[in-house]
């Protein structure tokens, strides 16, 4: 039998999002006209106002499920749901002021009111929501509406998903079963294992079976059939894993080849539309940053002319997408003697080869290193030393965020190196908001992966807002020592 604990909650977040969008207009009534003493430019009753806000509002709720807004994979997913808020909100209230033009008739009695109702429809609906997932979580806790699941494979993305919906308070779901053939999965309870999916149906007769997820296709048709014919006879969700994990993620796309239906796998959602939005974004970006930073270059560049000599920018050869190579500029960190020496050579050069295996143990990184002098320490917790690649991403050599641009010897042996440069690299990333030089090389890598696997146009926004307020921590930490 189908669980509609989340078709319910659906409902109950558009009704909360009713109330609190007409809460949040009816304060802005209030604020701008019953306590704000400044005249009004038309007068406008508050019944007329609240009676044509409640018509307009279903057009309002519209907007924010053609923006999904009421699907889980927006819901259960915080930020994305703040994001879709921000902009469902803007929009419907864009749609209101032009329902005044179209309309022919004066919604608003003061040009305030909309930009009021604006910011607190936005936070009166994320508290709403915020409540609502606090009420919810509460109710999975206590076993209401949790969606009971079997599961159907011996891989190990099966003991992967036991572990992970196990946390029925967070995911709303419970595993009272798993068809493990003959192979047992350590961790799970020996009375939740089965050998054929018949003894597990079996076993589970008197027991609502909501969703059946399958992680390995038989050898014998009969047994797919079974399964699949189980989950439809009897209302169950059915999931089917694919094998091979690794080649779906990312985007997928259902397409018809001849007529043929076939499973379009992109191995980064990176594309079409959202490489031009990208793109269009990055000239923007580095052109404004150009110009608003060109003082301070200028700056850099003549004190480490004037007070070190020798050349300012660091031109080093790097890879971005498609494994192809660029030279990337950075002001330069390193003392004037050890620029541009690999570093195997420029600690051989200071008779410290301790140094060096020091600095690949610790991945690419050493505390204190004595090549950078005092100037470039500042640089580089400041990320000033950064500002050149400014230049490189007007250019298209890479993009304001993606993975690291790596040189070709960190790469060369990583077993995602192809996937990591289907994007471009990026003067900041995933990795470098995560903990930059003090997480292991390959967590680096990973999250690298991670980010190109699932980009999207307002990844790239939370992670320039994190690594905005990431600089500026470092830089008072540093004023701090």
């Amino acid at each position: 039998m189908k669980n509609n604990s989340s078709l319910l909650y659906s409902f109950v977040l558009l009704v909360g999002d009713f109330l609190a969008l007409v809460a949040a207009f009816t304060l802005a009534y209030i604020i701008r006209v019953k306590l704000d003493t400044r005249p009004l430019t038309a007068q406008v009753p508050a019944n007329t106002y609240i009676t044509i806000f409640l018509v307009l509002l279903v057009f309002w709720l519209f907007i924010f499920g053609f923006l999904n807004m009421y699907k889980s994979e927006v819901y259960e997913n915080r930020f994305k749901e703040a994001a879709h808020i921000i902009v469902g909100s803007f929009i419907g209230t864009l749609f209101l002021i032009a329902s005044e033009y179209v309309l022919s008739r004066t919604i608003f009695p003061a040009r305030l009111v909309p930009v009021y109702g604006l910011f607190i429809s936005v936070l009166l609906v994320l508290l709403s929501r915020t409540i609502l997932r606090a009420v919810r979580r509460g109710l999975f806790a206590q076993g209401f509406g949790v969606n009971q699941v079997l599961l159907v494979g011996s891989t190990p993305i099966t003991q992967e998903l036991y572990t992970s919906l196990s946390h029925t308070k967070i995911t709303g779901y419970t595993v009272i079963g798993v068809v493990s053939g003959k192979h047992h999965f350590e961790g799970i309870p020996a009375g939740k294992q089965y050998v054929s999916f018949r003894d597990a149906i079996t076993a589970l007769e008197n027991t609502t079976i909501h969703s059946v997820v399958q992680s390995e296709l038989y050898v014998d048709t009969e047994k797919n059939n079974e399964v699949l014919d189980y989950a439809q006879e009897h209302h169950a969700a059915y999931r089917f894993v694919p094998g091979n994990n690794d080649l779906f993620i990312g985007k997928i796309d259902v397409d018809l080849l001849q007529n043929i239906p076939v499973v379009s796998v992109h191995r980064t959602a990176l594309i079409g539309w959202g490489r031009i939005t990208k793109r269009l974004f990055d000239i923007g970006a580095s052109v404004i940053g150009i110009v608003l930073s060109s003082p301070f270059m200028l700056l850099i560049a003549l004190y480490l002319k004037i007070f070190d000599g020798g050349d300012v920018i660091l031109k080093q050869q790097r890879l971005t997408r498609f494994n192809s190579t660029f030279n990337i500029f950075k002001f330069r960190t390193h003392k004037h003697k050890y620029n541009g020496l690999d570093p195997v050579d420029a600690f051989a050069k200071m008779k410290r080869p301790d140094l060096f295996q020091e600095f690949t143990k610790n991945g690419n990184f050493l505390p204190n290193d004595p090549r950078i002098g005092r100037f470039g320490n500042f640089l580089r917790a400041s990320s000033l030393d950064e500002l050149p690649q400014l230049f490189n991403i007007l250019k298209g050599d890479i993009s304001l965020v993606g993975p690291r641009a790596l040189i070709a010897r960190d790469l060369e042996e990583y077993q995602h190196k192809n996937l990591i440069l289907s994007v471009k690299s990026g003067l900041t990333g995933l990795a470098q908001i995560s903990g930059r030089n003090n997480i292991p090389v390959e967590e680096r890598r990973k999250l690298d992966v991670y980010y190109v696997q699932n980009w999207s146009f307002w990844f790239d926004i939370v992670i320039l807002l994190k690594t905005s307020v990431q600089v500026l921590r470092r830089v008072i930490e540093r004023r701090v020592d």
